[in-house]
Order: C-alpha cells, then sequence, then structure tokens
C-alpha cells in the first residue's frame, strides 16, 4: 500500500537518511522515536509537504514522490489540529472537498455519517475557538477522512489530551480503523499508544529507521540498546561475554544462550526483576544481594531502585507488595531474574 525506497529528505541541518519501509493496506502502522527523531518530517514527506531529494515514495502502487499533496489520496491530521480559526466545524469539515472530485449526494452522506459517528452534530456552527480539546481532535479527524483518503497520516494526535479524552480518542481510531479500509500512519514517541493501536511499528532515530517489525518483537525483541531504552528495559548494562555468561563489572550473570562476540550489551525489564526480603527458593539463576536506593512512584506500582554492587537496578512492584515486605530506602533486598529474561546486543 504505501512502499518507501531509498528516501532522503534535507531540511536545513536535518537530514532523512535512506528511508526504507512497506506498509499493507489496512495496516494500522506507528512511527515512533523521540523528539527530533524525524518523524514528522517522514510524515510530511509521505503527504507530500517537503522536498525528496532521493528515493520513492508509492501508495497504492502508484509513484507519488512528486505528485502534489491533494493527489496523493492522503488525509493528514496534526498536533496542532490546524483547524481554519475563521471558518465553522461544517467549513472546516467540508473544506479539502474543493480539491476533489466529489459526488455532492454521496458526500452529503459521509459528511453526515462522520458528524454521527464522532458525536459532533452540536458543534457544527461553531468556530474552533470555541471547543475542547477533545472536540478539537474530533472535528480534525472527520476532515481528514471526509476526502475519502486511502492513507490517514496522524501526526501525535493525542500528545496534547488529557488521559480522559485520550483513551476515547484511541477507542475511535480503532473503531474508524476497524470499519473501513483506510491504511493509518502514526507518528507518536509514546509506546503505549503503539501496543493499543498498532500492528506493526518502525522505531526512528536520528533520521534513520533503526528498528521495525511488529510492535509485539519491538517491544520483546529490542534490536539495540537504543531501542531497548526507548520501549522502556531502563536495566541496560554494558558487558563482557564468555559463552552462556555475561561479566557486568563485578557481578556474573547468566545468559538464555551462549554468545560468540565478547562485548555488547544486557538488557532487563523493570517487571521481569523480582525483589525480595531473602533469596529465592527457585530455580532462578540470577540472584544478587542489594540495597533500595530509590522509591518512585508509578501510579499502581512502585519503581524500586537497587544498588547491587555499584550497578543500579531498575523492578516495578506493586504498592500492596511493596506493603507487605516493607520496602523502604536503605532495605536490603535481593533481586532475582531469570536467564531467558536477559536480552542482549
Amino acid at each position: 500500500m504505501i512502499k518507501i525506497e531509498g528516501l532522503n529528505v534535507h531540511l536545513g541541518e536535518f537530514r532523512l537518511k535512506n528511508i526504507d519501509l512497506s506498509l499493507d493496506e489496512g495496516d494500522f502502522f506507528v512511527l515512533m522515536g523521540p523528539t527530533g527523531a524525524g518523524k514528522t518530517v517522514l510524515l510530511e514527506a509521505i503527504a507530500g509537504l517537503v522536498p525528496v531529494l532521493g528515493g520513492s515514495i508509492s501508495i497504492g502502487g502508484r509513484d507519488v514522490t512528486r505528485l502534489p499533496p491533494e493527489q496523493r489520496g492522503v488525509g493528514i491530521m496534526y498536533q496542532d489540529y490546524a483547524l481554519f480559526p475563521h471558518l465553522t466545524v461544517s467549513q472546516n469539515i467540508k473544506f479539502g472537498l474543493r480539491y476533489h472530485k466529489h459526488d455532492r449526494e454521496s458526500a452529503g452522506k459521509r459528511f453526515q455519517k462522520f458528524v454521527d459517528d464522532l458525536g459532533i452534530g452540536l458543534l457544527l456552527q461553531r468556530r474552533p475557538e470555541t471547543l475542547s480539546g477533545g472536540e478539537l481532535q474530533r472535528v480534525a479527524l472527520a476532515r481528514a477522512l471526509m476526502v475519502e483518503p486511502r492513507v490517514i497520516l496522524l501526526d501525535e494526535p493525542l500528545s496534547a489530551l488529557d488521559q480522559g479524552f485520550r483513551e476515547e480518542i484511541r477507542l475511535l481510531l480503532k473503531q474508524i480503523h476497524r470499519s473501513s479500509h483506510i491504511t493509518f500512519f502514526m507518528v507518536t514517541h509514546d509506546f503505549s499508544e503503539a501496543l493499543t493501536l498498532a500492528d506493526k511499528a518502525s522505531i526512528m532515530n536520528n533520521g534513520a529507521i533503526v528498528q521495525t517489525g511488529s510492535v509485539k518483537d519491538i517491544f520483546q525483541k529490542p534490536s539495540s540498546s537504543f531501542v531497548a531504552d526507548f520501549v522502556g528495559m531502563k536495566n541496560i548494562f554494558p558487558a563482557d561475554f564468555d559463552g552462556d555468561t555475561a561479566t557486568v563489572g563485578s557481578l556474573t550473570i547468566q545468559l538464555p544462550r551462549p554468545r560468540n562476540k565478547e562485548s555488547g550489551h544486557i538488557a532487563v525489564r523493570p517487571e521481569d526483576i523480582v525483589v525480595s526480603l531473602k533469596p529465592l527458593r527457585s530455580s532462578i539463576r540470577n540472584s544478587f544481594a542489594g540495597t533500595i536506593r530509590g522509591i518512585i512512584d508509578q501510579g499502581f506500582l512502585y519503581e524500586i531502585h537497587i544498588n547491587v554492587e555499584n550497578r543500579v537496578f531498575k523492578s516495578l512492584v506493586t504498592k500492596g507488595s511493596a506493603v507487605d515486605l516493607g520496602l523502604d530506602i536503605g532495605t536490603d533486598v535481593q533481586i532475582s531474574f531469570k536467564s531467558t529474561a536477559v536480552h542482549i546486543f
């Protein structure tokens, strides 16, 4: 559906470098990465809003690399909504039709469907300045969908919303995706959004794609220490390898399998580290004594920072477990994790 090959874009000092991506029709694809990675630049290149230095972009088998935005069959929804302040909600939603051939009757039916589905019937004669964040989001989504795009591009559509509205718009996006044949391409820096919405994803850093795959694979099998950190592994350490063990400072850590290379990185998810007051009676191969140096409130959980021979390990513990164990700064504890929980780069 969308095929990007060897794409290069230069904008001032910023570069997109040899981007290759392929999306199937009907995919919900998420592009993730830190601020300044180049996510929005890539989205705007697909939309035809920035010039391409090299490479190609195809949509539905048609090369659109040099076509203007209105000829690409793409709808776009920006983080700041980009609604026209002097137009009513109704006029904003219908604005894109002037650049597309359309049947007035079918457009009218489509307009009414989106108004009903998005619950914005009472807003049609209001102007953007009078709308809440959630209302602005719904109107911007209706406008992007009104031109019957084969692809809809979403630039961090949830970042400006509070938690309640964010969940509401997530459900709307999932509903629209399931009931249509539209391919969704969403830019975000929030991995939780990808887990909720997407099937496939790419991680971008410094203008380059560093990993592509299913959201599950990226989450469970990051290909580098950068991706591991981005998806929240947190416990990432340089290590020397000897067969099926890794040396991290003075610690010897059992690996799930032997390694051929001599050095690299290991990572362990915080949720895979068990905190106890005494060594566990189990088959877990990695168990170390440490002392709690920090406790961070994460809502339903505490993130516990444990100093183990001058290395800080981070574990997630339920608040109930923390109270039962009497965990506090300065408490001596034992951390344990399976060899299969160790990721290697």
